[in-house]
């Protein structure tokens, strides 16, 4: 097979097969379109339920995403940030959190796609809509950090129930079980892990 380069009228060189499909191994740059779905509506799908329990759902879960990321990323950066004699034990428990919030992002995620849904996805528009205070950019003191971290679970926490409740009534069960199997029961694990942290215990002394 014999292959020809030409040349456009802008100069562009071009690759130019015999006819037998060469032109289709030359991948097609560029290409940009306009979205196939608006973000904050859902498309039908054959789950059982009504859309305006689906794009209920889709609201509060995204909203849910938006400061799961959040607080994803302050674990990160505390993670890396985090100093004092407790740097070891926080340094791991932080990156372990972490890793447990990026879990449920996915699942999170996943679940307004699932239902019909736009998942929020970029940083610039997590930024725009979460209702987490935002952290420094530089370092505080670990009580500060962790202080942050329990402010935010709790953002979250009362955002869960709130939606697990209304999912239920609603007849969502699936997104009911997500935000009380692992959104509430792994907010509420962490932030018992954090809280003991800021307990101020008193020393022992020998008789």
């Amino acid at each position: 097979m014999v292959i020809h380069s030409t040349r456009s009228h802008s100069g562009a060189s071009h690759l130019k097969g015999d006819g037998n499909g060469a032109d289709s191994a030359q991948p097609r740059l560029g290409q940009h379109a306009q979205e196939t779905q608006a973000f904050g509506t859902v498309i039908h799908l054959p789950l059982g339920l009504d859309e305006k329990v689906t794009l209920a759902s889709t609201t509060v879960l995204n909203q849910i995403l938006v400061d799961t990321m959040v607080l994803r990323d302050l674990y990160k950066k505390h993670h890396w940030q985090v100093a004092g004699p407790t740097f070891y034990q926080l340094h791991l428990l932080f990156d372990k959190h972490f890793g447990e919030q990026s879990e449920l992002v996915d699942e999170l995620a996943e679940r307004v796609q699932q239902l019909g849904g736009v998942t929020v996805a970029m940083a610039h528009d997590v930024a725009e809509r979460t209702k987490i205070e935002r952290a420094p950019i530089g370092r505080e003191p670990a009580a500060a950090q962790i202080s942050r971290l329990l402010e935010a679970h709790e953002i979250i926490l009362k955002q869960a129930r709130k939606g697990a409740a209304e999912a239920s009534k609603a007849g969502d069960d699936g997104t009911n079980d997500l935000l009380v199997s692992d959104v509430i029961r792994t907010n509420e694990a962490q932030v018992w892990f954090l809280a003991e942290h800021l307990v101020e215990m008193p020393h022992t002394h020998d008789e």
